[in-house]
């Protein structure tokens, strides 16, 4: 198209967006077609379907509106009206459909001005009612197979129906150091893995009665858990860096054993050496007793390797206490220890009004044989080399 063409086309454009906004649809035609003789637009359909919209021919509105997403097919303000028509007309399905896309490529909420804001709003209303809907209709045509199925099968078809309808998403490793391939995304393993859980879980007593020594004359050595350098970005960190609400007493610290702890702690010691847990010289194992202070939440992160998994013990627990992996929330008993993947986003809650003390310390993946184990911890350790080389 010529300079001239191209002008008069964009004059004619203007001059129908001036009657638009003076709510003259039908003079905003009249233009819009003379425009179009010059060539089709995205701009022109826009307007095309606003005057339309304007008239109430809201079929030829979203036959505009098509022919305006097929040259920008990202247009996030066109895929909004057109949701908002197909609701109009009755098709509350296909409008969640839209919206859904719509909110797929959404701009940051902070830029988008109040009106569009509220339309955004409006369509992740939209798009949950229909997830929701979808959930419901689901779960009645299944219900009567669930009573055939075992509690913790149960539990993950809930969660993979949820995530089919749209409701949840799929927890997925996102580890700090290393994303080794081929391992599943779990959030907690299954008890059967670990036989020795039952041998931790019965010295609890002995485990607690060494813990309350320690707190009893030397707190003051739990450490702040969280404790970035002045200057560097602490991100959700910001209201426990170097902060008592949630602190921790090393027993072993990136494979190096604590001793004046451990001395401290010799029956949780020789237990802790007893059970497998992860071995790599420079990294490995790990073990903690984490203190959480009252109505203290841990905010969402996630751990360094999916090539560990990490154990959790309840040692004191003085009320309702909480802990997500992924989708699953689960409240920590005395007496039961689980086995989760750290780098699937976790958080933590004490709800109590006393502080709440666990053991941590991490494993091996089951999924890994012993050889593996050797080449990995090879393998990490000439990357640390070459780093600080």
């Amino acid at each position: 198209m010529n300079q001239s063409g191209g002008t008069a086309q964009d004059d004619l454009l203007h001059r129908a967006a001036e009657a638009l906004s003076r709510r003259d649809p039908q003079t905003a035609l009249g233009l819009i077609d003379q425009a179009d003789r010059l060539g089709a637009t995205h701009h022109g359909f826009l307007n095309r379907a606003l005057a339309l919209r304007m008239l109430g021919d809201l079929n030829g509105a979203l036959t505009a509106l098509d022919e305006a997403l097929a040259i920008e097919p990202y247009d996030f303000t066109a895929l909004l009206g057109k949701a908002a028509m197909l609701e109009q007309i009755g098709q509350g399905r296909a409008a969640a459909d839209v919206y859904r896309n719509a909110l797929k490529i959404a701009p940051p909420r902070d830029r988008l001005p109040p009106p569009l804001q509220a339309q955004l709003d409006h369509a992740e209303a939209v798009v949950r009612r229909h997830a929701e809907a979808l959930r419901d209709h689901m779960r009645s045509q299944v219900a009567g197979l669930r009573d055939a199925v075992d509690p913790a099968t149960l539990e993950r078809f809930d969660e993979g129906l949820e995530i089919f309808a749209g409701l949840k998403t799929a927890p997925k490793q996102e580890p700090l150091l290393l994303n080794y391939p081929r391992l599943p995304a779990i959030p907690f393993y299954d008890r059967g893995l670990f036989p020795w859980l039952e041998t931790l879980e019965a010295a609890t007593p002995v485990i607690v009665a060494e813990l309350e020594a320690m707190l009893a004359d030397s707190f003051d050595a739990f450490a702040p858990y969280v404790a970035y350098p002045k200057g560097a970005p602490v991100n959700q960190w910001g209201e426990l860096n170097h902060s008592r609400k949630w602190t921790s007493l090393w027993l072993w610290r990136d494979g190096v054993r604590q001793d004046a702890v451990c001395e401290r702690c010799p029956r949780t010691a020789a237990l802790l050496e007893s059970l497998p847990m992860c071995r790599q010289d420079g990294f490995a194992p790990t073990a903690v007793f984490s203190a959480l202070q009252p109505h203290t939440h841990i905010p969402a992160h996630t751990g360094s390797s999916n090539v560990r998994l990490l154990t959790h013990l309840p040692l004191i627990l003085p009320g309702p206490a909480r802990f997500r992996v992924g989708n699953t929330v689960r409240d920590w008993k005395m007496g039961e220890a689980w086995v989760f993947d750290d780098t699937i986003d976790h958080e933590a809650w004490n709800d109590a009004d006393q502080m709440r003390v666990i053991l941590i310390f991490d494993i091996w993946n089951p999924y890994l044989s012993e050889a593996e184990q050797s080449l990995i911890t090879a393998m990490m350790q000439a990357h640390k080399g070459f780093a600080g080389a």
